[in-house]
């Protein structure tokens, strides 16, 4: 791939409101003419969990379209990129919210990010339970002992299997066999594992793992603490009107922040950004 154009850029931390301790995301502002391939190979090459893609909607009802890539695939959903785009989007001045509101448009549809004081919230486009298959398999990846009930697949777009742990101290201790984990989400099609535990506060603590995507550990993961809240809503750990803060990444150097809120049965995910890189990318 020779340079033939600059393009507008940003990196923003997610989750975060301190530079380098959040969940980066690579945000191309103006990805008209790129290819899904070409889209593919930037993913990879930034290396991050995610890096994404903005381009006019083809929706009146949205104010821009993305598209999300792994370094090794491309996401229908995900959660930090869904906020660290919309904070790019409004910075840079590709969308103005109407009534505190931006609406994403992606491969679930259309996704409405909020501004909420300093930082901004999406509602989960969807969710729905499944059955984890091969219940032994993720118990040995994780170790005898650390999984407290019965791990599901909760899929809002990426679908996570979803495990409460014995502890907030067995989640940081936490040392999951990876390549175990990656076979099972090639076999099963699952985007990765995300564990989670209830601290003496009453907020908890998530780690997730998404190894078969390249991802060894997401510093800290918007759609798979969406899946959290609604497995958490599924066991009576929450209901309407609850609201908590999941804290996410010290594992591997950040320390994310996120905010979630039950309305009813919608569940919206939030989190403060900050931008780390303002500039063009080369492609």
């Amino acid at each position: 791939m020779s340079i033939t154009t600059t393009r507008p850029f940003k990196q923003v931390d997610v989750f975060t409101v301190v530079a380098l301790k959040g969940n980066p995301v690579a945000v191309i502002l103006d990805a008209v003419g790129l290819s899904p391939d070409q889209m593919q190979a930037i993913a990879n090459w930034t290396n991050l969990s995610e890096t994404t893609f903005v381009t006019p909607a083809t929706d009146a009802a949205a104010d821009y379209a993305v598209r999300i890539f792994t370094p090794k695939s491309e996401l229908p959903f995900a959660g930090h990129p869904t906020l660290g785009t919309a904070h790019a989007v409004i910075e840079a001045g590709l969308a103005i919210p109407k009534d505190g509101k931006v609406v994403q448009q992606c491969a679930v549809g259309l996704v409405e990010v909020s501004v909420v004081g300093t930082g901004l919230s999406f509602r989960l486009p969807r969710y729905a339970y499944e059955e984890a298959p091969e219940q032994e398999k993720l118990a040995a990846a994780l170790g005898e002992g650390a999984i407290n009930g019965v791990p599901e697949i909760v899929n809002v777009g990426p679908r996570w299997v979803i495990a409460e742990l014995a502890s907030a101290g067995v989640v940081e201790q936490l040392q999951p066999d990876l390549p175990m984990l990656a076979d099972y989400d090639r076999t099963q099609a699952t985007t990765g594992l995300t564990v989670y535990a209830e601290k003496p506060d009453g907020d908890i603590i998530v780690r997730s793992f998404a190894p078969a995507d390249g991802i060894a550990e997401d510093p800290v993961c918007g759609s798979g603490n969406g899946a959290v809240a609604a497995f958490r809503m599924k066991a009576g750990q929450v209901s309407a009107g609850s609201s908590y803060t999941a804290s996410q990444g010290r594992q591997v150097g950040r320390d994310g922040h996120v905010r979630i809120r039950i309305e009813g049965d919608a569940v919206h995910v939030g989190g403060d950004c900050v931008t780390v890189v303002d500039g063009t990318f080369g492609i």
